[in-house]
């Protein structure tokens, strides 16, 4: 059985992680050393202008950088009309597939996820100035299925440069997770992935996205407040509703920055007075 399995290059194909429609995502091993890694398709038949410039940012951005919260890229390859990136293989599986497993998590987890996505991962990305763009628990990848998994920003398909004072105007993302300046056409800039790290603490605390139904804009805009549920808000420390209620400001000029992020004084709760 193992000569059957199918081969790219030197890496024998293990069995497929996920995709979208125009990416797969392969488990892999490299046939001289047995390396596990994770293998992902591009076909760049698929592509469009808009896409290719973003495969293009995705390369550049992750060719030079190396850190624990950022998924590593170990090389790439083109083969067979596609373009193959090997990366680090992450046990642990996404953070949608731990939210479902274990449902809301401990307000310290959840502090402790966000501190790594953004005071870590988010702050390589403002250095490099890229706006991720598609920020969600399917792109938070989880190193071990053990405690304490170190969590790694993925999936940087959507990417791009913004220089400071410009704004993007692409229409992309997920929904669920997409600021609503995107979802109405508006102009926007790196505080879309603020609201999207919003949309992921407040999953994380109660085990489903705030907006959901079919018009994520409508639901947004009929919204006076965030929808906790009032059986969870009594026992959240009033540092973390502030903090996720900043984060999902409609309004991305009241809207938290990074900056603002990383010195909120949720994050400095030290865990032993919890």
């Amino acid at each position: 059985m193992e000569a059957d399995r199918p081969t790219i290059g030197e890496y024998k194909l293990t069995c497929k992680l996920g995709g979208g429609s125009s990416s797969t995502v392969w488990k892999a091993e490299q046939r001289t050393t047995g390396k596990v890694v994770a293998l992902k398709q591009i076909d760049l038949l698929r592509l469009t202008r808009q896409l290719k410039n973003c495969l293009d940012c995705e390369l550049s951005f992750l060719s030079s950088v190396e850190h624990p919260n950022i998924i590593r890229l170990f090389d790439f390859f083109q083969a067979e009309n596609s373009i193959f990136l090997v990366l680090e293989f992450c046990a642990g599986g996404d953070l949608a597939a731990y939210i479902r497993n274990h449902g809301r998590v401990q307000e310290g987890v959840a502090r402790k996820f966000v501190k790594q996505i953004v005071g870590a991962g988010l702050e390589v990305l403002r250095m490099h100035q890229i706006i991720h763009r598609d920020l969600k628990p399917e792109n938070i990848l989880l190193s071990t299925m053990e405690n304490d998994p170190i969590l790694k920003i993925a999936d940087f398909g959507l990417s791009r440069m913004l220089n400071p004072n410009d704004l993007a105007e692409t229409v992309c993302g997920s929904p669920f997770y997409m600021a609503p300046e995107i979802l109405q056409f508006k102009k926007y800039d790196d505080k879309v992935d603020m609201w999207s790290l919003g949309a992921i603490l407040f999953e994380l605390l109660n085990g489903y996205p705030p907006f959901r139904g079919r018009s994520n804009v409508r639901n947004i805009k009929a919204s006076l407040r965030l929808p906790f549920s009032e059986l969870i808000l009594p026992q959240l420390h009033p540092g973390c509703v502030d903090l996720c209620s900043r984060l999902l400001s409609i309004d991305p000029e009241k809207r938290i920055s990074f900056k603002e992020f990383c010195q909120h004084d949720f994050l400095k709760i030290d865990e032993r007075e919890r």
